[in-house]
């Protein structure tokens, strides 16, 4: 089933939506449950809950999300496979989670990719964006609904503060099973061992690990911070966490319906950017008080410098395509 992704922001969305979307009430009801991994806590809750609230808002309530949190549909390493199939509706899933099954993916997954929070979102939010999303669409036959915040991963360990590469040598740090993070992680001298996200805790209870990264409130959500001392804020990877639909979920709803669930992503996105925004930096603050961790702030230029050279050797890697995605990012840092 074929649907058009066009992104639109600001007042011209608002007017536009408010033109395409009146209230209907001969719709077919639907129920699309919208799934995802982490506590109701964390920012997936708050992506899916704002989600909610505009589909259900543009639907005149005709279209029914339900949210799953905590993995009751699946867990994110099997989700995406579960959309193609059809087995799910809708899920959230970090994007560097998709790229194992979607290699393009890969290329927002590099270090230090986007300069700033604003270059993140002018791909996304742009041409580059769209074009990526349709493309998505056509290999997949999977529909990305909503980007969602453009947020960073923070890196925490138990065994001593990050001020430069020198003192991540050595240190055992759970990656997702993702191949750009595992070689990141390398050029930084520290030992990475893929693990499911699942078993993040229990590895840094028994040592199998010694640190990890992940976005700033999922730290506090899943009280990482009673497992680790010590919190730094690099930056180093950037993620979104968007939401796919299965072309079967879509395929249940009117035409009217569709365009309605296209435009509540739209919304959720930039109402989550705002709430995330303010949010990280309050749950940052909470680490290094009410949870004790020691934060440090390294300087990122040594990072940076070695994280050039793992986007250039894996850009070398993939071939032409990657490449000019690629490329097309950087050109759009100076825009």
């Amino acid at each position: 089933m074929r649907i058009r992704h066009t992104v639109r922001t600001g007042a011209l969305a608002s007017v536009l939506s408010l033109a395409t979307f009146p209230a209907y009430a001969a719709e077919p009801e639907v129920t699309l449950d919208l799934g995802y991994a982490s506590a109701e806590s964390g920012t997936y809750h708050v992506l899916a809950t704002e989600f909610e609230k505009h589909a259900e808002e543009l639907t005149n309530g005709t279209v029914d999300v339900k949210l799953r949190c905590c993995t009751q549909l699946s867990t994110e390493d099997e989700a995406f496979r579960g959309l193609q199939l059809g087995t799910l509706d809708m899920y959230i899933i970090t994007h560097s989670n998709v790229s194992p099954h979607y290699e393009p993916m890969d290329v927002f997954t590099l270090p230090y990719v986007f300069e700033d929070r604003e270059h993140g979102r002018r791909v996304v939010d742009g041409q580059i964006g769209d074009a990526f999303v349709e493309q998505l669409y056509e290999d997949t036959g999977i529909h990305l609904l909503a980007w969602g915040a453009l947020l960073q991963r923070d890196f925490y360990n138990t065994e001593r503060p990050i001020n430069e590469p020198a003192d991540m040598d050595g240190l055992k740090i759970r990656v997702p099973r993702n191949e750009v993070m595992i070689a990141t992680h390398e050029a930084f001298g520290a030992s990475p061992t893929p693990l499911a996200w699942s078993e993040t805790a229990a590895a840094l209870q028994t040592g199998t690990v010694q640190g990890g990264d992940n976005g700033t409130t999922l730290i506090k959500s899943q009280k990482f911070y009673e497992l680790a001392d010590h919190l730094a804020i690099l930056g180093h990877f950037s993620y979104f966490n968007p939401i796919f639909a299965s072309d079967r979920a879509l395929s249940q709803l009117s035409d009217e319906q569709r365009e309605a669930i296209m435009e509540a992503g739209r919304r959720a996105s930039e109402s989550h950017a705002e709430i995330m925004t303010q949010r990280v930096e309050e749950v940052r603050a909470f680490l290094g008080d009410e949870g004790e961790m020691q934060v440090t702030r390294p300087d990122r230029a040594p990072f940076i410098q070695l994280a050039q050279e793992v986007q250039d050797r894996f850009a070398a890697q993939k071939g032409e395509a990657f490449q000019n995605l690629l490329e097309r990012v950087r050109d759009a840092a100076d825009n």
